[in-house]
């Protein structure tokens, strides 16, 4: 599995990739953001000089979260524009990326991508990056604040870094049913695929899951699904999530399971969405995940081969 520090820097490219999702589960509390674009900066720069007055009054992980929040904010008050980013955005996440500054990471996109914007979306997306660069400098010294506490305080417990993270697994399938940790000892590997309703390469790589699922199952493999939406039983998520699914052909079993268990954690720690990782029979994650849709030949052929490697092990 990735290493801590690499996990910390790759956490905001997560986010981007899953903003569309974070946005409108934003909306849903805080309504429509009718607010002007002066009024929306200068609320960010309030909010940014709060988070940086605030000193040692708060914990640095608290902190973090708000400042999270804050890049979260811009996004929903500029959220169709963004949500072209994001889409542009969702296809081009790879190993040099993770390791890039937030900031110049959408920038980069949207500079790649610039005929694709009206002057008025450019003009806006500008402003925002600038905005989002302040508080990316503020998320840099925090993180090396709780490294550096981590490091001191000689901590080396990670769930989100565990390969054993189905150890002990209790969960449900979209019916309904009891799935524990035994789904995954009665097959030599189980693909497990991470996703999420307004995900389209997630959407679009499903029918291609289900023809997976079907080649492997005569070899002792198994292909399950876990959707973010339907986490802690989400009955609209799971409805939704059952809906694509039937019109996408793909009739394997997906899960839901609590979020604040250990595979949920490691769930909220994805980085970019879809991704694919490989667990054997005991429930531990074999290897690097795989992340991009196997709609792709070229993908599915590579994860195909991850899948052979291990099956010939056995």
């Amino acid at each position: 599995m990735k290493n801590k520090l690499r996990r910390k820097n790759s956490m905001k490219l997560k986010k981007a990739i899953a903003a569309s999702l974070a946005i409108s589960m934003l909306f849903a509390f805080t309504g429509c953001g009718n607010s002007s674009d002066s009024a929306t900066a200068e609320n960010t720069e309030q909010e940014s000089a709060s988070a940086t007055d605030a000193g040692g009054t708060s914990a640095p992980a608290e902190k973090l979260d708000d400042l999270y929040q804050q890049e979260n904010r811009i996004f929903a008050d500029h959220k169709n524009v963004w949500d072209k980013v994001f889409g542009f955005m969702s296809k081009n996440v790879n190993d040099d990326t993770m390791n890039e500054n937030y900031a110049d990471f959408l920038a980069n996109t949207i500079e790649s991508n610039k005929d694709s914007f009206s002057e008025e979306e450019y003009a806006t997306l500008s402003k925002d990056i600038e905005t989002i660069r302040g508080i990316e400098e503020e998320i840099t010294k925090l993180e090396k604040e709780i490294a550096a506490s981590d490091s001191s305080s000689g901590s080396s417990s990670s769930s989100a870094d565990s390969a054993g993270v189905f150890h002990g697994f209790k969960g449900k399938d979209l019916d309904g049913n009891d799935v524990d940790e035994s789904l995954f000892a009665q097959n030599k590997v189980t693909v497990v695929n991470f996703w999420f309703s307004g995900c389209k390469p997630c959407v679009e790589e499903l029918s291609k899951l289900n023809e997976l699922n079907d080649e492997i199952r005569d070899m002792g493999g198994e292909v399950v699904g876990i959707n973010t939406d339907t986490l802690d039983n989400n009955q609209d998520g799971i409805k939704e999530a059952k809906e694509i699914l039937k019109a996408q052909g793909a009739s394997y079993k997906n899960l839901t399971f609590d979020s604040d268990s250990t595979v949920g954690k490691y769930a909220g720690n994805i980085m970019a969405f879809p991704t694919t990782v490989l667990v054997d029979k005991d429930g531990n994650i074999i290897g690097e995940p795989f992340m991009g849709g196997i709609n792709d030949q070229s993908n599915y052929e590579q994860l195909m081969k991850q899948i052979q490697s291990i099956l010939d092990q056995k």
